[in-house]
């Protein structure tokens, strides 16, 4: 008995040591307390919420069953493979019973600015992804909670009260673990990381799950051998530049740990763009400039609304086909001014036209007058 509990404490002195020295290799400066919340198929909960009968049915927001693109599905509707992004008629083809309901963004908005409200309540560092997701910095919390896993918790918690919507949080010591974090016990759940945990997380995660890791990319990485964090990590600096260029340093970086981008409450905005769906395939190029001309007006709303200036004008199509081809000018001068934006993207649109009939047009402004602003506080140590 004796022998097998001085095993016991063997094997829990060693499980502590070996934490203890995964927790070494990250530089201290970069362990901060950061939860990732996302809220649970949001557009397609509100519809269900404030639509007793779409509870419990696969709904999808936008697009019908013959054209468009499906912007969000409820989990009934994940369940057969529908996704968000996917295009409306393979959306039906998967779930017959299928639920189209059109989008409600000023609904969507009001929802989104009640759940930043109690954000802000914890911390000011809120770093909003966009209406139903967002970074906090909770290292200082202005409630004094001691974890930040009882945090997320708590805003769960007030979130549910408020809005009856559900959200997931992830919780580790910067925004890529924590978003990764976020998905593992989705819907309604949270997961935490600890920060003796990281590398043994990061060792054990899949490839393409690594932020900046695109889908070439990790074809390229798996081709090398790199299939997860573990194999990433055999690579030196100077190999992976060599192979990945700048974002070598990168890859490097984070599969340690490290993540040197901080929570931003002014997230820098990189651009302004508007787009449509057409009901059917567009080919004149009369509708085509007249549509572009509508879009410029939208996209003029905009830019007033933001505030916001820039140098780069980018012209998107989508074909019948799905296949997508984007055109880009830029000005010597920040611009604001309609006159201006509306001559470029007729000049790229008349330069370039679409080559074969296109199903959407987007047009967007980029390269924007910003500042950035970081802001930091001093570490705690307490998950």
């Amino acid at each position: 008995m004796n022998y097998l509990t001085s095993s016991k404490k063997q094997i829990f002195t060693n499980e502590k040591k070996r934490r203890d020295q995964q927790l070494m290799e990250i530089p201290e400066e970069y362990i901060r307390k950061i939860i990732h919340i996302d809220m649970d198929a949001f557009y397609a909960s509100v519809e269900q919420r404030d639509n007793p009968d779409l509870q419990g049915k696969p709904v999808a927001v936008g697009g019908s069953k013959e054209r468009g693109v499906v912007s969000a599905a409820s989990y009934e509707a994940r369940k057969y493979g529908v996704r968000s992004a996917m295009a409306s008629a393979i959306a039906y083809r998967k779930c017959p019973g299928l639920i189209f309901v059109k989008p409600n963004f000023d609904k969507y908005n009001e929802v989104s600015k009640i759940i930043r409200r109690i954000f802000l309540e914890y911390t000011d560092l809120v770093e909003p992804l966009s209406l139903d997701e967002a970074y906090l910095d909770v290292t200082e919390n202005k409630k004094g909670i001691e974890t930040a896993t009882k945090i997320a918790k708590q805003i769960r918690n007030q979130i549910f009260e408020e809005t009856q919507l559900r959200a997931s949080a992830g919780i580790s010591i910067n925004k890529f673990i924590a978003k990764v974090a976020s998905d593992i016990n989705k819907p309604n759940g949270q997961k935490t990381i600890m920060p003796d945990q990281v590398i043994s997380f990061l060792e054990q995660l899949p490839i393409q799950k690594f932020f900046g890791v695109g889908v070439k990319t990790a074809e390229k990485m798996k081709r090398l051998g790199i299939f997860r964090g573990a194999d990433l990590k055999k690579w030196d600096q100077v190999l992976l530049n060599r192979e990945f260029g700048k974002s070598g340093s990168h890859y490097y970086n984070i599969v340690r740990g490290i993540q040197k981008s901080e929570v931003k409450p002014n997230r820098v905005r990189k651009s302004i763009s508007v787009e449509r769906t057409f009901s059917s395939d567009m080919l004149n190029p009369v509708e085509i400039e007249n549509t572009l001309r509508a879009l410029v007006d939208s996209l003029q709303k905009r830019i007033d609304k933001a505030e916001s200036k820039g140098k780069t004008i980018n012209l998107k199509f989508k074909y019948f086909d799905f296949e997508r081809q984007t055109r880009s000018s830029s000005f010597q001068h920040f611009t604001n001014k309609k006159p201006e934006i509306m001559n470029k993207a007729l000049s790229l649109l008349q330069d370039s036209p679409p080559t074969k009939a296109i199903r959407l047009l987007g047009i967007g402004l980029s390269n924007l007058e910003t500042e950035n602003v970081d802001e930091y506080v001093q570490l705690t140590l307490n998950f």
